[in-house]
């Protein structure tokens, strides 16, 4: 049948800090920009007097009303309110999380003059509500079907979660699938003709909340087989902006005899320039956070290098590394077995990151043949194009065969 023919479905990267979403067409795959042009989205909701702002309209805004501004539903969603990383973020957050039935997380915002709670999957609904619409304004059809992604190392509840809130959104969720499978599925179809035969992969995937480590084999036609998964679904680059956040507060205690850690809107501003920080000075070695009037109308004024950033999340870099080593005796594989390592997540951007990866592996080159920021989604668009009869022959083709990293119980990890 002829792809055209069809209804469209498209890939959606749900991600803690940023969602992308791709599609098949005649071309090829193609990642949708959003209305400003960008070809990823925050994944932030924000309740402003009587609109609800989704995407960059969230984020843009988050430093004026931090206590309404919602991200990291997914460091929250298909978890209990008593996990203890669920009890450790909520000191970090500036929004208010209760305890619901069930022992259910709740949030608590001011919306329309009136406390709302809701749901992570309902935040979550949200956003996939916000890609939906990118890709049907795009495509200019009313877009039902998608294939979500999920890290590698989400639970059972946490991955029905996300279904639920795929359902909520008004999609028709064909398949969830895990993050670095969709990742590797777009470096095998981007790289077809490079090789021949089989070929050993490694995906790293940092990213802004989740950390997901996968040894898979392609071989040529399209067959994917993934031996071995490894995990930590709350690492990633808002560890690092916190590390650097708690920095800030401190040297500010120290210079002022100031503790701002109760100024909710000083610290979404600080943490703001500290992502900012982050991202530049992985081109750079030395960078400054200026901030007017941050806390009892002080300015604050630091320099940052990376050196320092290097030296505050030493011991994250370290866990990924060590998580990554433990995948590798898992799999009962050397190092010497992997042919190529591809990163993928935003995080990966981080020097001190891919020199620790290139130490282990004998200074291997890392590839760069894939987009970070967009690997994930436009591997899941192919799998979307597959399973609804779209797509050329190399994705009608493809053939994938997943692990299970954890026990779901009778339910097929792939659902």
């Amino acid at each position: 049948m002829e792809g055209e023919a069809n209804e469209p479905a498209i890939g959606i990267d749900l991600g803690t800090t940023y969602s992308c979403v791709a599609v098949w067409n005649q071309r090829g795959i193609e990642i949708i920009p959003n209305e400003q042009g960008y070809r990823t989205t925050p994944s932030a909701v924000a309740f402003v007097d009587a609109e609800r702002l989704i995407g960059d309209g969230a984020k843009n805004q988050v430093a004026m009303n931090p206590a309404n501004t919602i991200f990291d539903a997914k460091r929250l969603i298909g978890r209990k309110f008593s996990d203890s990383k669920v009890q450790e973020n909520m000191k970090l957050w500036p929004f208010r999380v209760i305890k619901g039935p069930a022992d259910t997380p709740k949030i608590v915002v001011s919306y329309r003059g009136e406390e709302k709670e809701f749901l992570a999957e309902e935040i979550s609904s949200m956003i996939l509500g916000k890609m939906k619409e990118i890709a049907d304004a795009y495509l200019g059809k009313d877009v039902k079907n998608a294939v979500i992604t999920v890290p590698a190392y989400f639970n059972d509840s946490q991955r029905q979660a996300t279904k639920d809130a795929g359902t909520i959104a008004g999609l028709n969720v064909l398949r969830m699938i895990n993050e670095p499978t969709a990742a590797a599925i777009a470096y095998g179809l981007d790289n077809k003709l490079a090789f021949v035969g089989k070929i050993n992969v490694l995906i790293f995937d940092l990213g802004g909340g989740t950390f997901d480590v996968s040894l898979l084999t392609i071989e040529e036609g399209g067959v994917f087989e993934v031996k071995a998964v490894s995990g930590d679904t709350h690492l990633g680059g808002e560890d690092f902006d916190n590390r650097m956040v708690d920095h800030c507060v401190s040297e500010f205690k120290r210079k002022w005899k100031k503790d701002l850690s109760g100024d909710q809107r000083a610290l979404g501003r600080l943490r703001f320039a500290c992502e900012k920080a982050k991202r530049i000075l992985s081109s750079t070695t030395q960078t400054s956070i200026e901030l007017e009037y941050l806390h009892d109308g002080i300015d604050f004024s630091m320099k940052f290098t990376r050196a320092k950033f290097e030296e505050l999340n030493m011991g994250l870099f370290s866990q990924c590394i060590e998580t990554l080593d433990q995948c590798l005796k898992d799999a009962n594989v050397d190092k010497s077995w992997v042919n190529e390592i591809i990163l993928v997540g935003g995080s990966t951007r981080i020097p001190k990151v891919q020199h620790m990866l290139k130490e282990l592996f004998g200074w291997k080159e890392l590839c760069k043949s894939v987009n970070p920021d967009e690997a994930v989604a436009y591997g899941a668009a192919v799998l979307a194009a597959k399973l609804t009869g779209n797509g050329d022959q190399s994705v009608r083709d493809l053939l994938l065969s997943d692990v299970t990293p954890l026990s779901l119980g009778v339910e097929d990890e792939t659902k």
